[in-house]
Formats: C-alpha cells, sequence, structure tokens
C-alpha cells in the first residue's frame, strides 16, 4: 500500500535518533528526543508541478522539518508523518 499525498503535501519518514550519547551512555525510550530529520518519501502533486519546487525537493532526500508539523500515520507498521511543503525547513546535501 502507498501513500500519495495530495497538492502541496509531501510524506516523510523520521530518521531514528542514537540511543546512546558521544560518550556511551544508553538512553531508556522515555529520555529520547524525536528527530526532526527525515527522508521524503512521497511529493504531492501540486510540488511537481510547480517547476521551482520540483527542483529543490526530489523523493530520497534528506530534510529539516518544523518541530511540531504534520501529522502521523502509522501504515504496514511504519510509522510516517504527512506535511506541507513549506514544512520543510531545509535540504540535507
Amino acid at each position: 500500500m502507498n501513500l500519495k499525498p495530495l497538492d502541496d503535501k509531501i510524506v516523510i519518514k523520521k530518521a531514528e535518533k542514537e540511543e546512546t550519547t558521544a560518550s556511551g551512555i544508553v538512553l531508556p525510550s522515555s529520555a529520547k528526543e524525536e528527530s526532526n530529520i527525515a527522508e521524503v518519501i512521497a511529493i504531492g502533486k501540486g510540488i511537481t508541478d510547480d517547476d521551482a519546487k520540483k527542483e529543490e525537493l526530489h523523493i530520497g532526500d534528506k530534510v529539516i522539518f518544523s518541530k511540531y508539523a504534520g501529522t502521523e500515520v502509522e501504515l504496514e507498521k511504519t510509522a510516517y508523518t504527512i506535511l506541507k511543503y513549506t514544512d520543510i525547513l531545509a535540504v540535507i546535501e
């Protein structure tokens, strides 16, 4: 089953954060902070039809997004977030 975002929406999959600190301390799940770095899984037609936006964002790109943006959904035991194009802050190159 695939998610197909509408208009200017994007489907992302959040990157997992490390469970240990740089000094080797293992963090419990309650102490972990969610990452705001993700991989673009799907892009809506409103973005692919806009030439300027189409050049900036591609499927597979790593992006940084607003911390409280989007709607989280779970599909086939995988968590995704659907958010607006304007919630993407930067593309990691």
